[in-house]
């Protein structure tokens, strides 16, 4: 959020210290700050407000109290703390057909006003937020809900039909296939037709059941405010979250209201923006305030929260007193009063700090109060395991031995194109469904690792995977640990049931945890997998982890993106020549682009030996040519002969 450094300065004071000081306090206590710059002659100070703080931080007013609260100050000014002197009318009533919905709706009614251009003060405040000013009365609504993250709408109350000389308003839900006329967007100066599916809550013409907006979302073009507007009607109401982002969401209007919204803030703040831009309109606009209608069906109270000391201190790594745990938590505004229970404080948050509901959220306060670099950093003590997990025992076992045994592990995505299980809400078109096996997972990987045998100097791919599948059961998505291996030969492809490595490994597990564990193996074409979850289950507890074997040391080289070039030699030498020797040989003229040779076939007849090498060649910054590799090669040819050795 972009707030204003003297838009600041007008709540907190002489107090707010400079901009860079501002921007420490908030980096150590509160938020993130994205940067601060010069815009249309102001300082601004761009503030990553987090989730859990988005509902009262979203505005100049939260950031000051927030501000005040780290400083340890009051606030000089502070609108949420003033006496409400709103008067009540009778000229608008208001029907909410869902009191969930919409818990909370006030409108007031303003006569007399002028609609024209906006101060310069007020012009400049908008630009330095990055708002274009439209008029001065839009740009008194918008400035209200940066002020207090209140979000209002006006309505020119003249174009609004009256029933017994009384406008009425409804708040219900959209009917699907019903049509909205909503204001233009960006720099767009046509209104929007907005098809609803249903879901949507929109505030209605209750004379007339016409649609005059998308609640907490966008205003309607109905009853738009313009030059010629001498009486309007503010709208200010509290919206389901979950109902305006979605509606947001679906139709792609993500704004600063609908972002206020779908955040929860409290319900005590609509009269208070009631309140503040009467007063505004007023000064900037004329005009004579008539009264307010509010409709408050469900209140929302903060919670009352025992805070012990005991938890708060071991939580933090602290060794604060109760007087000083209680000065800090009372900084927030935060009511506190001391409970039947000794070290302990009953907490009910500010109205307007819908976050403090646990004692963790106040535990937090203390914390980033009191400053998290104060909090020095203890290495946890060395402890034994007393229970033996028995899923990370056994696979861990598992992953072991089948890594002595060549195989590869590797860990692939869980979700896929097409499966049983599809996803309410998917990541991407081609991962819209969970896996119900590592099948499919596993051959792709076989498959795209099969070309690299050569450079790999192996003569068959073998990977494995231990993960996570999915399946339908009586109680809806059944979570199962699965094991998969595979077998790619070289030259054949695939291997079968039958063939040697795949079978082996399998035989060698069984050995291993047991010749009386349940394996059901399915096996088809290179791939066996089985269900782990139903194997590990019948298997005994293990009493320890027992001695862990030492791993060789590893080191790291890049993976070069380019592909592998082989080339065969086969050459008589002398008998007693060692396969060693011809290889070292070979690799001196070979040259740097050689990354492997390796002795596929000896024999010795008539006195002389022949051996065949494959020789991989691999550039890290290429791809090399037929043509380079010749060239290379007639030098391998050349140091041969040398050798008086006959190239087969």
């Amino acid at each position: 959020m972009i707030v204003n450094y003297n838009w600041l300065k007008e709540y907190v004071g002489q107090a707010l210290p400079e901009p860079s000081e501002v921007e420490r306090l908030l980096t150590e206590h509160a938020f993130e700050i994205e940067g601060v710059e010069v815009v249309a002659g102001e300082t601004v100070i761009d503030v990553d407000v987090l989730p859990n703080r988005s509902s009262d931080c979203l505005c100049h007013r939260g950031i000051a109290r927030e501000l005040a609260t780290i400083l340890d100050v009051q606030l000089e000014k502070d609108p949420l703390q003033e006496q409400l002197t709103l008067q009540e009318t009778d000229k608008i009533s208001v029907n909410i057909a869902d009191k969930t919905a919409c818990p909370r709706f006030t409108a007031s009614l303003v006569t007399g006003i002028e609609v024209k251009e906006s101060p310069d003060w007020l012009k400049v405040r908008m630009e330095s937020l990055g708002q274009r000013s439209i008029n001065n009365i839009v740009d008194a609504t918008n400035y209200v809900m940066y002020a207090i993250g209140q979000p209002l709408h006006a309505y020119d109350a003249d174009l609004f039909p009256q029933v017994d000389g009384t406008w009425q308003f409804g708040v219900r839900y959209a009917t699907k296939g019903e049509v909205v006329e909503i204001l233009p967007e960006g720099t767009s100066t046509e209104p929007r037709q907005v098809e609803c599916i249903g879901t949507e809550l929109l505030i209605v013409d209750e004379s007339s059941n016409t649609p005059i907006g998308l609640a907490g979302v966008k205003g309607g073009q109905y009853a738009g405010v313009h030059a010629g507007t001498k009486n309007i009607i503010i709208e200010a109401a509290h919206f389901h979250p979950t109902i305006t982002r979605k509606t947001a969401r679906r139709l792609g209007i993500v704004i600063d209201a609908s972002k206020r919204f779908e955040n929860e803030p409290s319900r005590e703040l609509p009269p208070f923006g009631q309140q503040e831009i009467i007063a505004l309109i007023k000064d900037i606009a004329g005009g004579q305030y008539q009264g307010t209608v509010d409709v408050y069906t469900q209140e929302k109270k903060n919670p009352t929260v025992e805070v012990r000391l005991r938890k708060t201190n071991a939580l933090l790594g602290l060794e604060l007193t109760l007087d000083q745990v209680r000065a800090i938590i009372e900084r927030t505004g935060t009511a506190v009063a001391d409970s039947s229970s000794p070290d302990t404080l009953q907490c009910v948050g500010p109205w307007e700090r819908t976050d403090l509901q646990i004692e963790e959220d106040f535990i937090e306060e203390v914390g980033r109060l009191h400053g998290l670099s104060n909090i020095a950093s203890v290495a946890p003590t060395q402890t034994t395991d007393l229970v033996i997990n028995p899923r990370q025992y056994y696979t861990e076992k598992i992953r072991q031995l089948l890594l002595q045994q060549g195989f590869s592990e590797v860990i692939t995505s869980s979700f896929q194109k097409k499966d049983k299980i599809q996803l309410r809400n998917a990541l991407a078109s081609d991962k819209s469904y969970v896996r119900s096996s590592l099948r499919k997972n596993i051959t792709a990987a076989l498959d795209a690792n099969f070309a690299h045998t050569d450079l790999l100097g192996i003569k068959a791919v073998q990977l494995f995977e231990i993960g996570t599948v999915f399946e339908k059961g009586d109680t809806g998505v059944v979570e199962h640990l699965s094991l998969a291996l595979g077998v790619r030969q070289k030259g054949n492809g695939y291997t079968s049931k039958d063939d040697v490595p795949l079978q082996a490994a399998c035989t060698l597990i069984e050995k291993t945890l047991g010749e009386n564990t349940p394996f059901k193996w399915s096996i088809e074409k290179g791939v066996a997998e089985v269900d782990l979850s139903e194997m590990i289950n019948s298997l005994p507890v293990p009493a320890s982890y027992g001695q862990r074997t030492e791993r060789e040391a590893a080191t790291y080289a890049p993976v070069s993106p380019y592909p592998a070039i082989a080339r065969d030699i086969a050459l008589w030498v002398q008998e007693g020549v060692t396969a060693d020797e011809v290889a070292g040989a070979l690799r001196a003229p070979a040259g740097d682009l050689c990354v492997r040779i390796d002795l596929f076939d000896e024999f010795t007849k008539d006195g002389r030996t022949s051996y065949a090498f494959r020789i991989v060649f691999q550039a890290s910054d290429r791809t090399l040519t037929d043509a380079e590799i010749q060239t290379v090669m007639d030098e391998v040819y050349k140091a041969v002969e040398k050798k008086d050795w006959e190239v087969r």
